[in-house]
């Protein structure tokens, strides 16, 4: 049998807003306006976004406002698109400010006096978000997400360039097995000592780390904690991008199937797959009640197409 190997790449998502329920046609009409974007209809994505936020009694995720100001910069209508800009930074506190002052979509409303307001007010959330921050423990996040990551990254170029079998892969793994122990140690006292720790704390990488870590954790680790996360999602602590990933992943070292549809192996560090799930068909119902993308849209990030009948042939090929 071939090893198989859980990848350890990891796509940070955009943190949505809160706010209730959104409904069915507002999920549909947002989607309809990102596949408008993608395609370059920017007049007719922008309108569309305004009849999803429409179908929500005018409410919605951040990632969607800011969608639609770039639709509408792209359409040639600066007020609509400084409408949204101002929604996302007064509203939502929004504090990237590298981001949004360096987005080449939005280029054409830099000479405007409006963008200077709009990115002083981006400037202003950030010094909102720091004076909340505990530096010590913002400090510890940094390195144990340095720790995580940074030799994840170099995994990629290792198996690349000489094999997944090769002394040289071995070596990686084993580096990368020994970060994570002491990073689920560390996690584990801070959860211990503090319970969930939120995004008002250590900020939103620190508040991401915690979830990358408990992916890299033992299966004892991960459902003592899981319980934790549930809540932490409930009370808008947690990503529940995050929370997806660790259901299914335990699910899968349970030996059960998953339910998201998050959790991807390889065979040899190459080809990739979903790992088994639970009733596929409704997959995506069950991602949209956890606030979450399609799984077409996540699975982009692999180069994966979502195919039905092609993810029930690749199974055969993965169990087999």
């Amino acid at each position: 049998m071939k090893k198989l190997v859980s990848s350890g790449i990891v796509f940070l998502t955009v943190v949505c807003s809160a706010f209730a329920q959104s409904s069915a046609k507002y999920t549909e009409l947002a989607r309809e306006a990102k596949s408008l974007f993608e395609s370059k209809q920017y007049r007719r994505s922008a309108e569309t976004y305004t009849k999803a936020f429409r179908a929500n009694g005018w409410k919605a995720y951040r990632a969607d406002r800011y969608n639609a100001a770039c639709a509408w910069t792209l359409a040639g209508n600066r007020d609509s698109a400084f409408y949204q800009l101002f929604r996302v930074a007064d509203a939502f506190k929004y504090d990237n400010y590298d981001r949004i002052s360096t987005d080449s979509v939005l280029t054409s409303l830099n000479k405007d006096a409006r963008w200077g307001q709009l990115l002083n007010i981006v400037k202003q959330n950030i010094g909102m978000e720091e004076a909340k921050l505990n530096k010590a423990l913002l400090k510890l996040m940094d390195s144990v997400y340095h720790d995580d990551q940074a030799y994840r990254f170099q995994q990629i170029s290792v198996y690349k360039e000489f094999g997944y079998s090769s002394p040289e892969g071995k070596n990686i793994r084993k580096t990368i097995h020994e970060k994570d122990s002491l990073n689920e140690i560390i996690v584990s006292g801070l959860l211990d000592k503090y319970g969930w720790i939120g995004k008002e704390v250590v900020g939103t990488n620190g508040n991401a780390t915690l979830g990358l870590v408990l992916q890299h954790s033992s299966l004892a680790t991960q459902l003592k904690y899981l319980p934790m996360m549930r809540e932490a999602v409930k009370t808008k602590k947690a990503d529940p991008y995050d929370l997806a990933m660790l259901e299914d992943l335990v699910l899968a070292r349970q030996g059960k199937k998953q339910l998201y549809g998050s959790s991807i192996v390889s065979v040899e560090g190459k080809k990739y797959y979903v790992s088994p799930m639970e009733d596929p068909a409704n997959v995506d119902k069950r991602r949209a009640e956890l606030g979450l993308g399609t799984l077409d849209e996540y699975l982009r990030n692999w180069g994966i197409r979502w195919d039905i009948k092609k993810y029930e042939e690749d199974l055969k090929l993965y169990e087999k």
